[in-house]
């Protein structure tokens, strides 16, 4: 299957899950009545568009940062959730919700994603140093890290949750398990602003990211700048990722599975696997979405659960084909 069929297929997906999504919840919404003054029109503008159009944005964050996670480290196992990049940004938007409580507003509502960027800055380029070696960077040395720093955050988001408050303590429980069920259109306003950056920069720095595969010393010698082309893929996976746990908590796994699966369709060229990525992973975030609405309903499961019961046996088969490829039985 050719690059414009796989892209005519998921674009062609698109609108059947975004309709999907609008119509699926606890109230019936009849279309026909979203465009008067009634309560079906109030839960379809109100709740149901931005949530599907939050959805739709996380979705194409996580994957694509994700699948750029993977060219960075030259490691398809490098996803920010696994590396621990998503901790730290959960830590530090935790610290920022438990000790500031409603002063959380302030900055016009951006101190809670300026917060969890810093601490995917942070984390990005912890992982960064520390999995380099003289060999280049280690698989080991990256997951390692990435265990203690998820180990560090969770211990300081376990203190946060014994000193928060009832109401702050429900509310960073929830968030943490991954949600969407808050999504205003304030919001969507505020993860667009940094989702327009990354997802129009990330796409061009497509071949960069290609010579990276070859080897920094490698991608040097073909005139790539890779001092400067790190520093930039570094900031826009913080960024990517921590205004999406800001605001949704931590949904797992997205940025490990969306690029494998188009890696298989497409190949690893990085100027076709980052806009692909992008756009599966709106699609099948929505489709947890609708799930999350559905298997429990009326009542509704945090979408974080849904994909890391998908995405956790996933990984798991990566790591069993991973241990076949190099002849371990």
């Amino acid at each position: 299957m050719n690059d414009m069929k796989i892209s005519g297929l998921f674009w062609l997906m698109l609108p059947l899950v975004m309709g999907l999504s609008l119509i699926t919840g606890p109230v019936s919404v009849d279309l026909t009545e979203v465009f008067g003054d009634s309560v079906a029109s109030q839960v379809f503008w109100q709740l149901r568009v931005p949530r599907l159009l939050l959805t739709l944005l996380a979705g194409a964050l996580l994957a694509m940062t994700g699948a750029a996670a993977q060219s960075l480290f030259r490691n398809p196992l490098a996803d920010p959730g696994l590396v621990g990049i998503s901790a730290g940004a959960a830590l530090s938007a935790g610290v920022v919700m438990v000790l500031l409580g409603s002063s959380v507003t302030l900055l016009g509502g951006l101190l809670l994603p300026l917060a969890a960027f810093a601490g995917g800055v942070v984390t990005t380029l912890l992982v960064a140093r520390l999995a380099v070696t003289l060999q280049g960077i280690s698989v080991t040395n990256m997951l390692l890290c990435g265990i203690a720093i998820n180990a560090i955050a969770l211990a300081g988001l376990g203190g946060l949750k014994y000193f928060a408050a009832d109401n702050e303590l429900r509310q960073l429980s929830f968030w943490l398990l991954g949600s969407l069920n808050h999504s205003r259109w304030q919001d969507l306003l505020v993860l667009l602003v940094a989702a327009l950056p990354v997802l129009w920069l990330l796409p061009r720095y497509g071949q960069k990211l290609n010579l990276l595969l070859l080897g920094e010393q490698q991608a040097s010698l073909l005139g790539l700048d890779v001092v400067r082309c790190k520093r930039v893929m570094i900031l826009l996976i913080a960024l990517g990722v921590g205004a999406v746990v800001a605001l949704t908590g931590i949904i797992g796994f997205v940025g490990l599975v969306v690029p494998h699966l188009v890696r298989l369709l497409t190949g690893p060229d990085n100027r076709r696997l980052l806009p692909l990525s992008g756009l599966l992973g709106a699609v099948l975030l929505t489709v947890a979405d609708i799930l999350s609405r559905l298997l429990v309903s009326p009542a509704e499961l945090p979408v974080g659960i849904v994909t890391a019961l998908v995405g956790g046996p996933f990984f798991l088969l990566l790591l069993s084909r991973r241990k076949q490829e190099s002849g371990i039985c």
